[in-house]
């Protein structure tokens, strides 16, 4: 009887195992599109409000948040919550483009270096080291300072200095990849090494492409904001979040709070936002992760 009724325990145990396994899945799927949504909302957002809330206005400068102006306003009368979509919609744009450009960059540096031969594997693997031992705020200032900033120098600036540590991790996967049984197949009847990147290799690196890319998003917006902030980035007349918060400054010992808190809270939202993202993504994808 001791046997029957520790039997149903272990029964019971392994169902609701399973049961939170499938919770769990599916608040993974639920975030993911919640993220996507509040994303997409910002965007819209920006797209709809019309330049006059961005105007100068004289009248309401330097009100505190109220109905009307949910974020207040500056000390020209412009309304913070309007200057504060249009900055985080520029963050995302240029995050998008920064980052894709960095998972292309990883990628074919990634296969380039796994797939031919050991003379390239070292130059790039050299290169790797070299990026990463550079601080990313440095390098980024000095590309995007060279270019003469803008919304170019920042993109060009972010996508050059984030590809090495997706690339380690691409080379690394495909080091592995190209010993599998249908990779050596795939030689022994004359398929060339790029004819297998593109064919076998390519659609196993497709997570782990997703993933970084999710991950290197959040750390495109906060370098761009880091060094707009300084002074080094977008120009002064975009309604940048680097370029609001470098302008409120000089006006928090006088009160305005919230020139620098709501814009400053929404950028940490949306880049915590990016890495609950890519965190839940990779424990989507990843088989070994998502049965933890």
């Amino acid at each position: 009887m001791s046997e029957t009724k520790a039997l149903r325990i272990t029964n019971k145990v392994k169902g609701l195992s399973h049961l939170l396994t499938i919770n769990r899945r599916k608040g993974t799927l639920l975030m993911i599109f919640s993220a996507l949504f509040f994303f997409t909302g910002i965007i819209l957002m920006s797209l709809f409000i019309g330049d006059e809330r961005l105007a100068t206005n004289f009248d309401a400068k330097n009100l505190p948040p109220s109905f009307m102006n949910p974020f207040g306003t500056d000390w020209l009368g412009r309304d913070m919550f309007a200057r504060t979509m249009k900055g985080l919609s520029l963050s995302i744009f240029i995050g998008l483009i920064a980052s894709c450009a960095s998972v292309l960059v990883a990628l074919l540096l990634g296969l380039t270096a796994a797939l031919m031969g050991k003379v390239v594997d070292s130059i790039i693997s050299w290169f790797i080291d070299l990026f990463l031992g550079v601080p990313h705020l440095v390098a980024l200032i000095l590309i995007s300072f060279t270019l003469g900033g803008g919304v170019k120098g920042v993109i060009i600036g972010v996508a050059v200095t984030h590809w090495p540590s997706l690339a380690r991790v691409i080379r690394a996967e495909v080091m592995q990849l190209r010993s599998a049984e249908f990779v050596l197949v795939s030689r022994q009847m004359g398929k060339g090494p790029w004819w297998i990147a593109t064919h076998h290799i390519l659609p196993h690196l497709i997570p782990q492409l997703l993933v970084g890319f999710v991950l290197l998003f959040p750390h495109a917006i906060l370098h761009e904001a880091a060094i707009t902030f300084l002074g080094f980035g977008l120009s002064p007349h975009q309604p940048a979040i680097g370029i609001i918060l470098s302008e409120s400054m000089k006006y928090l010992a006088t009160g305005l709070w919230w020139l620098a808190f709501f814009p400053g809270l929404c950028l940490l939202i949306i880049v915590r936002a990016f890495d609950m993202l890519g965190d839940n993504l990779r424990l989507l994808i990843d088989p070994h992760n998502a049965h933890d």
